[in-house]
């Protein structure tokens, strides 16, 4: 089994800046943002959520873990919005580093987060996938999240 355990400081700057970069080239692969822009539109973004850092209101971040091996897995990063009707979770980022995927501790995470946003009080979880990352939208439909919208486009030149 898994456990989220709080990210320390040094685990959050180097995810920090690991994400900017993947959250770049993401936006950059789904098409959304020119690559002379997407490392400063990531950066912005980033900042903007976590202005101050691992402080930065309603924001949580966690180490993914292995319980019995004690092995970091992961990560996970979500906020508590209130938007005045009631509070609920947005998932930002769940990452399985690479060597551990396809050993259902994704699955696990999920079941994690579930019963860390149940201790809040928090009834409802959103998150958002890249159409093109067909494992995690398999993953989050296998536990049970569904499509609230769908955004698309399409190319006219290349």
């Amino acid at each position: 089994m898994v456990r989220l355990v709080a990210m320390t400081e040094l685990e959050f700057q180097t995810y920090f800046e690991y994400d900017v970069q993947r959250y770049a080239q993401e936006h950059i692969k789904a098409g959304d943002w020119h690559p002379s822009e997407a490392l400063r539109k990531s950066r912005e973004e980033h900042q903007r959520l976590l202005p101050h850092g691992l402080a930065s209101k309603n924001q949580y971040l966690f180490s993914i873990e292995d319980e019995e091996l004690g092995t970091k897995l992961g990560i996970i990063w979500f906020a508590v919005r209130d938007t005045g009707q009631h509070p609920s979770v947005f998932v930002y980022d769940l990452l399985i580093y690479e060597e551990f995927r396809r050993r259902g501790y994704g699955t696990q995470t999920l079941v994690a987060l579930e019963e860390k946003v149940k201790s809040l009080g928090i009834d409802t979880i959103s998150l958002h996938v890249f159409a093109h990352n067909g494992a995690a939208r398999a993953l989050y439909e296998k536990a049970g999240y569904k499509a609230k919208g769908l955004h698309m486009s399409k190319r006219l030149f290349s």
